[in-house]
């Protein structure tokens, strides 16, 4: 049975003493608009409910921060008088990474008037696309590992999802890879993934990826690991085939990168045991299936991610553009161990919040509905990140030559690589992928 259940934020004390303490801690970037709060005073302003939904207890990926950082913002917010004096409520639902938790978790939200579903994860679009759309309730900035996110006119991305990061690893890998081998998931997403990284690799002229299929919930990857090493140019028959020191050069050449959600630290477990020390390959993946908790949890800089490239939408979580979303965390959810900082859904649910918070404040209404909300959005708001994604906007003018992802509007990466143990860039600043996915779209 899909778990729910309801959040209602804590009484907030003295609006005006609130908002100053705000305005002066967390700086103006994360309270626009700091000075009189509107609809405080008469309370004729009705509450504003979202949900945010996310896999929990699974034996697949679990993104339990998600929810638990739209709780969090909620009662930061609500304690700052609201978004323009809307009391913000949020019901949160586990979607137990299944179609039909997906479709039930959708439905709640339709049953229980929520106006917006929130940074969300779940890879079953189908199955809560079709309960939302048929609501008018919009999808704002869900994880973007649906295909549905990036196609239905309800959805409203904050990132390219795993099409720009595939798109950017193959960017990445081609300046130093001769070979790439890819280990991903045997799904209907899954197979746009070495389409995409494809894309990246010709454009750097390297040579199509090996596309090794497996699922994502298995307890050893070690065939995977052996055809992903033999793909590399890494083989076990190499040295005797071209010696020893020939054998070594040749595997310094060759890449693997695995995208497996949470099951990626398993495969690079079956993968460690396999691969010769005479032979060492790079490794690579993307931001949501490596990221600095695996990297802090399997022993930092001496653990087996040392160095490896990794492709992320955000910068790194050292940067100080995330230092908002930090302050609410110390604030409101410090002693909550499923909201990390450095987790791209923790992230990704702030950014929803953002877009949430700025449509809203731009309606100046007593009561906010679905409609309102696509409206504002489809008429060409545009919310500023903070430097933490480029300006994001929804028109028609801002949707990608793409017709598998059209909606993605924010098609810029980040190359980060594992240093001294943590993630830090690779490359300044952000890179566009938009010719490399529209080349991607046009192969098929």
């Amino acid at each position: 049975m899909t778990g729910w259940r309801s959040s209602s934020s804590r009484p907030f004390h003295s609006a005006t003493a609130a908002l100053v303490a705000a305005c002066t801690a967390v700086g103006a970037s994360l309270v626009s608009g700091c000075g009189a709060v509107p609809g405080v005073a008469g309370g004729s302003r009705e509450p504003v409910t979202v949900m945010t939904w996310a896999p929990e207890g699974t034996r697949s990926t679990n993104m339990p921060g998600m929810p638990s950082m739209t709780e969090a913002y909620a009662r930061w917010v609500n304690s700052h008088g609201g978004i323009d004096g809307h009391k913000l409520q949020v019901l949160t639902c586990n979607e137990h990474n299944t179609a039909t938790g997906a479709a039930e978790c959708a439905r709640r939200a339709v049953k229980e008037n929520a106006v917006a579903v929130i940074g969300s994860y779940s890879q079953y679009g189908r199955a809560f696309m079709a309960p939302l759309e048929a609501a008018g309730i919009p999808y704002i900035g869900g994880y973007g590992v649906a295909d549905e996110e990036f196609t239905s006119a309800l959805s409203y991305p904050v990132n390219g999802g795993q099409a720009t990061l595939l798109a950017g690893t193959g960017k990445q890998l081609a300046v130093w890879c001769e070979r790439v081998s890819l280990v991903r998931p045997d799904t209907v997403s899954g197979d746009n993934l070495p389409v995409l990284l494809n894309s990246g690799l010709t454009a750097g002229h390297r040579k199509p990826t090996v596309d090794i299929r497996t699922t994502d919930d298995a307890g050893d990857y070690t065939p995977q690991a052996q055809a992903a090493l033999v793909g590399a140019g890494a083989g076990p028959d190499e040295p005797g085939r071209i010696g020893r020191k020939a054998a070594a050069d040749r595997a310094r050449k060759g890449c693997v990168t695995a995208v497996l959600g949470d099951r990626t630290e398993t495969f690079f477990d079956s993968f460690r045991r396999v691969e010769s020390d005479g032979q060492k390959v790079q490794i690579a993946s993307v931001i949501g299936s490596v990221g600095q908790p695996l990297v802090n949890r399997t022993g930092g800089a001496d653990g087996p991610f040392e160095g490896a490239y990794i492709t992320g939408w955000y910068p790194e979580a050292t940067d100080p553009h995330w230092g908002p979303m930090r302050e609410v965390i110390r604030e409101q959810a410090f002693r909550d161990d499923t909201i990390d900082a450095a987790d791209p859904g923790v992230q990704t649910t702030w950014i929803a919040c953002t877009v949430l918070k700025k449509v809203v404040e731009s309606l100046h209404q007593d009561k906010i509905a679905p409609h309102d909300l696509v409206r504002a959005l489809n008429k060409g708001l545009t919310v500023d990140t903070g430097g933490l994604t480029p300006a994001l906007r929804w028109k028609f003018d801002d949707m990608l030559a793409a017709p598998d992802f059209p909606r993605i509007v924010n098609r810029d990466v980040t190359f980060q690589v594992v240093k001294d143990g943590r993630l830090t860039s690779a490359k300044p600043g952000f890179t566009d992928v938009s010719s490399t996915m529209e080349d991607a779209s046009a192969l098929g």
